[in-house]
């Protein structure tokens, strides 16, 4: 029988368990090594006091029959398996203002999200039909069933629109500006800077559907995990690569940090490029490809708190919130420390035993990478924990409860409710992601300068493979996609798409 050839795959991120369970399908022999006791990177979850909480993918999108998550998880064989609950038809994302009691719905499916902005719009009908159809259009162009088709250049214009711009191109109504954009924590928005192609794969992917988690995020990692051993691949979790190794263009094996050694044929690193550049033994690439990588600009971090219920307290609301303090919802991640926190997004989690109402919920907001600099010689993992001590834990407390005060604006009384809370910092992202600076956005893009902030999959190591959000796209749509259009590499990619699709039927 002929060998089959062998890829190791650094980091279990979703980009890297994507490739794994499509390359293991089609005949490659995969080993995963992670660095966590958990797998999945921005899909791991935790535990606290038996309740569940998402660290970063709170809710998926595309995911409805025929749409493309659901083509690929269907190819896979994990669709079925997946434990989702549909969020509101009608509203998906509520965005709201402090001291406006108006909630603007946005819905999932295209009729219903042109229908519900135009009841509180019906002025901008016109307009928020285009700019349906813009991101529709978007969506569909970047699709993985269109990446090879039609030419670079149709699409290549969408990297250079100011998302900001092209909104307030369509509308001269500020308040459906705000809107349009209210929901940009889901890629960190930056005015002048976000290219209309990230923020409409985003958005596109949550109209055609919306879904949350029943049992957590981590069910997908672990049925990506599940398709990768069931087909003869190895995951292996507490496995720190700290070399890859290169002899004749080539990278011979990786190294962990206790002096194991993994030989392979081809390498896919899922960690950060910077990171990779970093554990790479090798004069392959040269100065100034280095300089342009590590150069780039990483997205903001974020300061998580999780919030458990006292039990039939809280009315579960099956949508998730995007709240401003003030009418500012562009660069919120700039915001000054005294103005902290101008934007907030809430996330439930329905009770399993009483489901009118919410067991649990999480408040996400901004942080700055330097306001936790002081501590950032401590890394605390599970399977590695070290007390940061006690001026952190005071610092933690003190902004839960800025925090609190805060979304006591909008959800009177919810202080009454809770039982407990827990926070987590860019410093918990960053020991967790695998980011020097708890980037959980991926790097950013800017539409002044598209190709310079975007790194290639391939390196001018020919066996060496760069995926996950810190390549083309971010986010669970996008790294799915884009780790798809990666097998190609390995595999003839019209034949593997004609079998995604066909998978369906």
């Amino acid at each position: 029988m002929k060998r089959k050839e062998e890829i190791v795959i650094i980091g279990s991120g979703i980009g890297g368990l994507v490739c794994g369970a499509i390359l293991a399908r089609e005949g490659y022999k995969i080993t995963v090594l992670e660095k966590n006791k958990q797998i999945g990177g921005c899909l791991q979850i935790f535990v606290r006091n038996k309740h569940i909480f998402n660290s970063c993918v709170h809710y998926i999108g595309g995911i409805s029959k025929g749409q493309n998550l659901y083509k690929i998880f269907k190819y896979l064989g994990i669709t079925d398996d997946l434990e989702l609950e549909k969020l509101d038809e009608f509203a998906v994302e509520k965005i709201t203002f402090h001291g406006i009691e108006k909630e603007y719905n946005i819905a999932q499916g295209y009729p219903n999200f042109i229908k519900m902005l135009a009841a509180d719009f019906p002025e901008e009908e016109k307009s928020i039909i285009e700019y349906a159809d813009t991101i529709k259009t978007i969506g569909h162009k970047f699709s993985i069933f269109n990446m090879d088709e039609n030419g670079f250049f149709e699409k290549a214009k969408y990297l250079e629109i100011d998302t900001k711009e092209y909104i307030a191109s369509i509308t001269k109504n500020e308040m459906l500006q705000k809107v349009l954009a209210g929901n940009n924590m889901l890629y960190a928005g930056i005015s002048d800077k976000t290219p209309l192609f990230v923020h409409a794969l985003v958005v596109n992917s949550y109209i055609e559907s919306a879904f949350v988690f029943k049992k957590g995020s981590n069910q997908i990692a672990k049925l990506l995990s599940r398709v990768i051993t069931s087909h003869g691949g190895t995951v292996k979790k507490n496995k720190t690569v700290t070399r890859l190794t290169e002899e004749d263009k080539l990278i011979k094996f990786a190294e962990t940090e206790n002096g194991e050694i993994y030989s392979a044929d081809h390498f896919i690193s899922n960690i950060h490029p910077v990171k990779t550049l970093e554990i790479t033994d090798s004069n392959v690439f040269r100065s100034a490809y280095k300089n342009r990588i590590t150069s780039l600009e990483n997205s903001t971090s974020i300061f998580n708190l999780n919030i458990i219920f006292k039990a039939g307290t809280f009315k579960y609301i099956n949508s998730n919130y995007y709240c401003f303090t003030g009418d500012k919802v562009w660069d919120c991640m700039f915001d000054k420390e005294e103005e902290w926190p101008t934007y907030y997004t809430v996330f439930f989690t329905r009770s399993q035993k009483n489901p009118q109402y919410a067991e649990s919920a999480t408040v996400m907001v901004y942080m700055k990478y330097d306001e936790v600099k002081k501590w950032e010689d401590t890394h605390n993992v599970v399977n590695s924990p070290e007390d940061r001590g006690e001026e952190y834990e005071v610092f933690k407390k003190n902004k839960a409860e800025v925090i609190l005060d805060t979304i006591e604006v909008k959800f009177p009384g919810i202080r009454n409710t809770i039982h407990t809370y827990y926070t987590a910092t860019p410093l918990t992202y960053r020991d967790y992601i695998g980011t020097d600076d708890g980037a959980i956005y991926g790097i950013v893009k800017d539409c002044k300068a598209p190709f310079q902030n975007m790194v290639s999959t391939r390196t001018k190591i020919k066996n060496l493979l760069l995926v996950g959000q810190n390549t083309t796209l971010h986010g669970v749509h996008g790294v799915v996609m884009s780790s798809v259009i990666s097998c190609g590499t390995f595999v003839d990619l019209h034949s593997l798409l004609k079998k995604i699709e066909d998978a369906q039927d």
